[in-house]
């Protein structure tokens, strides 16, 4: 409700501004009075909400930087997310008694991790369709069999969220429209996969690895630039624009290539979310993972 609030305000605002005429004009917004019980503002007039909704829209968010205090930890220039990036952040962290690393800070305080190891080779879609929201083998996989094999503690650590699984273009050269097109999709859930664009957001040279293009023209220069990589190709969750049945995934030269769903070339590192009420100890280094208390 709240959001359909901010959208007519903007919309309003969007409509007198276009005509070239102030909404005073028309009415004097601070004796205009609405129900405010629902959208959980204390002003009861409109001219008092839009102040609210405007100071609430453009705080600057410092969730992530309190969370977590790393040097590696980088404010995302496209979306409110913080990223670990670089050839090595501290950002390791222990769930279910095995290492995971932290992908992201969520600025509502969730925290996005990746399983630091590589798990068994495994095919994406066994009717080597693209469409994880379908659901794709790997989805099941991930979401029944493995996420109960989880120990209870980390089961109970894990939030239900929403994954982007939108389609990319490959070799595009803009970041912010391919990031579009990732959360044009999304499924709700408990386990998936990075998406390409936060493969390419851990690394911290912009200017030879920030756009798909960039990174796959560079990618041996971006391999000491960013910590998401490994000896395997591994799936991520974004498929083709191009294609229904085609994944991309890291191949094993750090690279970003596309395959048919249905092989079984590429492993598998889970991604999900772990709970903004998540207590953590440590430093995330090797020696001592952030640990959840």
């Amino acid at each position: 409700i709240l959001k359909n609030r901010i959208l007519i305000f903007i919309l309003g605002g969007i409509v007198f501004g276009t005509i070239g005429v102030s909404a005073a004009t028309y009415f004097e917004s601070n004796l205009v009075t609405y129900d405010n019980t629902e959208s959980g503002l204390s002003s009861s007039n409109v001219q008092g909400a839009i102040d609210e909704l405007y100071t609430e829209c453009t705080k600057e968010p410092t969730t992530g930087e309190t969370i977590i205090d790393s040097a590696g930890l980088e404010k995302d220039e496209y979306e409110c997310r913080y990223f670990f990036t670089g050839g090595n952040p501290n950002n390791i962290i222990i769930l279910n008694n095995e290492q995971w690393r932290i992908l992201s800070v969520e600025c509502d305080g969730r925290i996005k991790i990746i399983r630091g190891t590589f798990t068994t080779n495994y095919e994406w879609d066994s009717s080597n369709s693209n469409n994880w929201n379908n659901p794709s083998s790997l989805n099941t996989l991930l979401n029944g069999t493995y996420y109960n094999d989880l120990n209870s503690a980390a089961r109970n650590q894990i939030v239900v969220s929403k994954f982007s699984t939108g389609a990319v273009t490959a070799g595009n050269n803009d970041l912010a429209a391919q990031i579009n097109d990732e959360n044009f999709k999304t499924w709700n859930g408990n386990i998936a996969l990075p998406t390409v664009s936060e493969y390419i957001r851990t690394n911290s040279n912009k200017n030879s690895c920030g756009t798909f293009s960039l990174f796959n023209n560079n990618h041996r220069k971006c391999i000491s630039t960013g910590w998401m990589d490994g000896p395997n190709a591994f799936w991520l969750l974004s498929p083709s624009s191009g294609s229904t049945s085609d994944v991309f995934s890291v191949m094993s030269s750090d690279a970003i290539g596309a395959y048919p769903a249905g092989s079984t070339i590429n492993s598998i590192r889970p991604a999900l979310y772990l709970s903004s009420d998540v207590t953590l100890s440590g430093s995330g280094t090797q020696s001592d993972p952030y640990r959840i208390e």
